[in-house]
């Protein structure tokens, strides 16, 4: 592995990462029932966090056992339980959100490839039949073949053909 050097790509996989492990830690901290602290600074040194229940009271609870000051740390077991079944409660809901979310932008970035698809007239029909392969031409063959049958069984082309042949045509004018 090694250092991303262009910025707006350090930025972005900075990005996506810190919403991937503030999600695990979310997932841990409901799964597991702990209390989790992170805290990382991204490459524009800008401060990001997560906590279970808050960053704050993980801290204080961390400084309180390693300096032996319990007066840091303010918890109630009554107080305690009623927390964290809200806390779970809302970690469930964040991550339903978070994955409703990463759904519906999955389903935008396919929206926007057919919008681009289709203002580009991308498609496998409207390419030169030089640059199609095999699999192309013999599905474009397949499409023409059944866009005759249509046309030829239709009601409108056998008026058009009694129209202005009066009549029909026999298989000798090479139009069957």
């Amino acid at each position: 592995m090694a250092k991303i050097e262009k910025k707006n790509h350090l930025q972005v996989t900075f990005s996506k990462r810190r919403t991937g492990l503030f999600k695990k830690a979310s997932e841990l901290s409901t799964l597991c029932g702990v209390e989790i602290a992170i805290v990382v600074f991204s490459p524009a040194e800008k401060a990001f966090s997560f906590g279970h229940p808050n960053v704050d009271f993980i801290a204080n609870r961390y400084l309180a056992e390693k300096t032996g000051d319990h007066h840091r740390y303010f918890a109630t077991p009554t107080l305690e339980n009623n927390v964290d079944g809200a806390i779970l409660e809302m970690n469930r809901l964040l991550e339903h959100i978070s994955n409703e979310l990463e759904g519906q932008k999955k389903k935008m970035e396919i929206i926007e490839q057919v919008r681009k698809s289709r203002e580009k007239n991308d498609y496998w029909w409207g390419a030169p039949i030089e640059e199609m392969n095999r699999l192309e031409l013999e599905k474009l063959k397949e499409s023409m073949e059944e866009l005759k049958k249509n046309v030829m069984g239709s009601p409108l082309w056998n008026n058009y053909i009694n129209h202005v042949y009066g009549g029909g045509l026999g298989s000798s004018r090479g139009f069957c």
